[in-house]
């Protein structure tokens, strides 16, 4: 289980994959430079999984690769780092992204208006799709009316600008 006083890399792994990737993160940070194998050793994950892990971490730049001959074995391997000065920049870009995300979703919320049957197991419909099914719900039949967002807009405006004020911090 992690605790309040891990590593804010451990963390982060852990937030990303569960369990498997907050083993592989503590092993990365006590032994630098280790190879999959040495991790998987270590964790008593399986190569496979410690590799999958290896390979997401490095394409989310937390950790980096450094490719060595193996002087036992005469062929290549990569020997694993942990990144720990690029996770406030991994938190950054995805508070970014979720910001975008959110803005995308409000522009839409105040861009269209909706219409919906009443019934909560349909989905409720953009004016164009509602002219084209002549106000009637294509899953219940039962007639399509406006349906204001209001409440929606609100909350959508709401975390874009917790997310925005807790980046400027």
């Amino acid at each position: 289980m992690i605790d309040k006083y891990e590593d804010p890399f451990v963390k982060i792994s852990y937030m990303i994959g569960g369990d498997e990737y907050l083993k592989v993160a503590r092993s990365l940070l006590k032994s630098m430079d280790a190879t999959d194998e040495e991790i998987a050793s270590s964790t008593g994950l399986r190569i496979n999984m410690v590799r999958k892990v290896l390979y997401d971490l490095f394409g989310k730049a937390l950790i980096t690769g450094v490719r060595v001959k193996d002087e036992r074995k005469g062929w290549f391997v990569y020997r694993w780092r942990s990144r720990r000065d690029e996770v406030e920049n991994f938190i950054e870009n995805q508070k970014k992204k979720i910001s975008e995300r959110l803005q995308h979703r409000l522009d839409y919320e105040n861009s269209s208006q909706f219409y919906h049957c009443g019934n909560n197991d349909c989905s409720r419909l953009t004016f164009e799709d509602a002219l084209e099914s002549f106000f009637k719900c294509p899953s219940c039949s039962g007639v399509l009316n406006l349906k204001k967002n209001d409440k929606s807009k609100k909350a959508f405006a709401k975390q874009v600008d917790n997310i925005r004020k807790e980046m400027q911090s």
